[in-house]
């Protein structure tokens, strides 16, 4: 073999990698980023009375929010149901819901032991701490992990200034497949209808672990019910929301619809 010939094949040797690495660079250039999507933790402090809600209150306010915020998770949400709500389901049920959203899986599995070792948690929690088990400030936490849609990947706080109306709403679905195709639905344009309408989506959430499961849940905010009512009114009558919901494959994946309507304590991270 000449030298001219071994020259000749290196050469097109490596304008062909310098073609491929020019090429797979202007791909990674040009496709944006995918967001990773978060995880989601709905705990329910169930509460009987305004004297327990205000002790599981301020354990949360002093001490679990700011040990989390150490460990680097913001946007946490804490909600009472609203007063309307409150009457219309049980007047004397006085829970917490605490949204808590987490980077990774691996950031929620690490939240205990992180806070086993905080000194500043466990002195602001002290007195909580030490109620006796006959008045125990709560009855169960009860606690739901959730992975956020494609379509949302990431909690988006109400824009405005708050404090907001907040609506929780459960989809159970009759079997997994079911669940997923109505995850699909709003995936592939469910969740643009209701942003196009001022719904003000919180976090879209595929149940992991829970109650009522195959199920989703998800948030939406308004700044008061009255106006918020009047954007659900706009979503119903979108021409794409009416094309949609006729589609065969989306037919009956919803079983079961359960809502709350919520608000904010003055010290939760959502408003």
């Amino acid at each position: 073999m000449t030298q001219h010939t071994t020259d000749r094949r290196q050469f097109l040797a490596g304008s062909v990698g310098a073609a491929v690495a020019l090429g797979l660079g202007q791909t990674a250039h040009s496709a944006a980023p995918k967001q990773k999507q978060e995880f989601y933790e709905l705990r329910t402090y169930r509460i009987d009375n305004a004297a327990n809600q205000k002790l599981v209150s301020d354990f949360l306010k002093n001490a679990l929010l700011p040990a989390l915020k150490r460990q680097g998770i913001d946007d946490v949400g804490v909600f009472k149901l609203s007063e309307s709500n409150r009457q219309e389901k049980d007047k004397d049920d006085q829970s917490l819901y605490v949204l808590i959203p987490y980077q990774s899986l691996e950031q929620f599995s690490a939240v205990n032991d992180l806070l086993e070792k905080d000194a500043a948690y466990h002195k602001a929690g002290e007195a909580f701490f030490a109620l006796p088990n006959k008045s125990a400030a709560y009855s169960r936490i009860e606690s739901r992990l959730m992975k956020a849609f494609s379509g949302m990947p990431v909690l988006e706080t109400p824009e405005g200034k708050g404090p907001h109306l907040f609506e929780l709403r459960t989809y159970e679905s009759s079997n997994a497949n079911l669940a997923r195709l109505k995850v699909d639905m709003f995936n592939s344009g469910e969740i643009d209808i209701m942003k196009e309408v001022k719904l003000g989506p919180v976090f879209f959430g595929e149940m992991l672990i829970g109650d009522d499961v195959p199920n989703l849940t998800y948030m939406l905010s308004g700044p008061n019910r009255e106006i918020h009512d009047e954007h659900w009114q706009g979503f119903i009558k979108h021409p794409e929301w009416d094309r949609m919901k006729k589609m065969d494959k989306y037919k009956g994946t919803v079983s079961k619809i359960t809502k709350w309507y919520l608000e904010p304590l003055p010290y939760s991270e959502i408003q």
